[in-house]
């Protein structure tokens, strides 16, 4: 039997897939009962929920104005006095009033400690606008929000009482003043109320638990975390970017008798010298305490995530097939978001035509201009990470990124063209492309003419090294393509040469793979 080919490229157990493929997405089936259900009873709570709500609001909203009137938006002091009591009793009181005509029955665990011993709560998971519910239960603390929300009718004058961290997308600067804020409240020593932050930055469906942002990490005070649920037989709360709309979940769960949700304090976590120095640390641990309490596990999927479903959806792409658990992959392949974007665009090219976003080796070979060969499929195996026979966008990203851009070094493509270039006059005709392409391939009938009229950009009749290395470089594909029909005649020839030693060379990749793997995983 003849040995296995060895990748020279070990498969980082790191990078395979998450627990959780899609956080972002909505999946509630309604049966024709749930319908039903919803129906009848809508027909009778909705009107019955909405008048009690538009009543609630009526109330709230001007002792929201008192409170907040004539007090500085942006205010260097928090509110003190008659104003902070009206805060934490009244517009507690109301709040918890406007819930519950919504139908939402609460249920507390745990115990809240105050600013001096916990300066920042981080709430987890972010599932819908409903969340709100905590801030009342927390006793009305500081949020985050954007300067945008100030402006919204009635609900902005409710988030002025909160003496939000405020967020505006036109200043350059707002990230870094948002931290020096949240940093300045967290070390005041109880002076301002405590912080309460959604980590995680966007809505998931509850799955899991995605990457934390840092924000509330930080500035390294304790932190104590607070965990949500929502334990109902029928999920109408989820708001994700794929689902039910706003709208629709509003009806849903003011349809329903009622709408629990559970709300529970975790212990402090109280930061060690090696987790203030290193927020990523911190936002993690706290994580994982958090997910251990849910019973729920964690991905590195993040905001991005949710950008690069988007964009997918434009590029006429499944939303889905634009998650690539961005936190995780940009920190181990050094990618950025402008270059994840532009892969997308190049997997876009290939994929549009497939269902389910997915390419299979003919839709591989189709895109590249080639046949289907021993170094094509030698190729796309390298690509397809968990061996299903298709291609997606996260096995895409890194396969582009691990394996085709070191292969496209000058000393490779010189290498290639000089390989093309068999007179040595350096430039590559058609003939000398074909003869050469047919020989690695190993098919004789298969027509170039396109590939290289691509390559040719100046339309000269010939290809020149810049052409021939611009062309790889924004087609990496090529490059490892070349390095797999190079590392396949070696691999023949050593095996007529001496089957034993390649044996033994096998091994001896097998023993080092397993140590590079080792020190690469997470």
């Amino acid at each position: 039997m003849p040995p296995l080919r060895v990748f020279t490229l070990p498969r980082q157990q790191s990078l395979l897939l998450p627990a959780v493929i899609n956080p972002f997405v909505q999946d509630t089936k309604l049966s024709r009962a749930a319908i039903i259900k919803c129906v009848l009873l809508g027909i009778f709570l909705v009107p019955i929920r909405a008048v009690l709500v538009s009543l609630v609001l009526m109330v709230t909203w001007p002792v929201a104005f008192i409170i907040t009137f004539n007090h500085p938006v942006k205010g260097a002091e928090p509110m003190r006095g008659w104003r902070r009591i009206m805060c934490r009793r009244v517009m507690a009181v109301l709040g918890r009033a406007y819930y519950f005509c919504m139908g939402f029955r609460v249920v507390i665990k745990g115990r809240q400690v105050d600013s001096s011993e916990a300066p920042i709560l981080a709430v987890a998971p972010h599932s819908t606008f409903f969340d709100g519910i905590v801030c009342i239960v927390a006793g009305l603390p500081s949020t985050v929000s954007r300067v945008e929300n100030l402006a919204t009718p009635i609900f902005g004058r409710f988030v002025r009482c909160l003496q939000p961290v405020l967020v505006s997308r036109k200043d350059p600067d707002s990230r870094k003043n948002t931290i020096q804020e949240i940093e300045s409240r967290a070390k005041s020593l109880g002076h301002w109320p405590q912080v309460l932050i959604f980590p995680e930055g966007t809505c998931t469906n509850r799955s899991c638990l995605i990457t934390f942002k840092q924000g509330a990490f930080i500035p390294g005070v304790p932190v104590q975390p607070v965990v949500m649920r929502y334990p109902n037989k029928l999920d109408t709360v989820s708001w994700t970017w794929q689902g039910f709309s706003s709208k629709t979940l509003l009806l849903l769960t003011l349809s329903q008798l009622y709408t629990t949700v559970e709300i529970e304090f975790l212990p402090t976590h109280i930061p060690t010298e090696e987790e203030k120095k290193c927020p990523p640390l911190f936002a993690s641990r706290v994580r994982d305490k958090m997910a251990q309490a849910l019973g729920v596990p964690v991905t590195d999927h993040t905001y991005e995530d949710c950008r690069l479903m988007i964009s997918a959806g434009e590029l006429t792409l499944p939303m889905e097939a634009g998650l690539v658990e961005f936190t995780k992959i940009s920190r181990k392949l050094n990618l950025k978001w402008d270059n994840v974007k532009k892969e997308l665009e190049g997997f876009a090219s290939m994929a549009t035509s497939c269902k389910g976003g997915r390419i299979n080796i003919e839709e591989f070979s189709s895109f590249l201009k080639l046949p289907v060969s021993p170094a094509l499929e030698e190729l796309f195996a390298l690509f397809d990470r968990n061996g299903d026979g298709t291609i997606d966008f996260r096995e895409y990203v890194i396969g582009v990124t691990i394996l085709c851009r070191p292969a496209n070094t000058e000393d490779v493509l010189r290498m290639a063209f000089k390989l093309f270039d068999t007179d040595e006059d350096e430039r590559i005709t058609r003939e000398e492309f074909t003869a050469l392409l047919r020989s690695a391939l190993g098919v004789s009938n298969i027509n170039m003419a396109k590939l290289f009229k691509e390559i040719d950009a100046d339309g000269s009749g010939f290809i020149t090294f810049n052409e021939f290395q611009s062309f790889a470089m924004s087609h990496p594909e090529y490059a490892k393509l070349f390095t797999t029909y190079l590392e396949l005649q070696r691999y023949q020839a050593i095996q007529e040469a001496n089957p034993g030693e390649l044996e033994l060379s096998g091994q001896m990749s097998d023993i080092q793979e397993e140590s590079t793997s080792d020190k690469k995983d997470d």
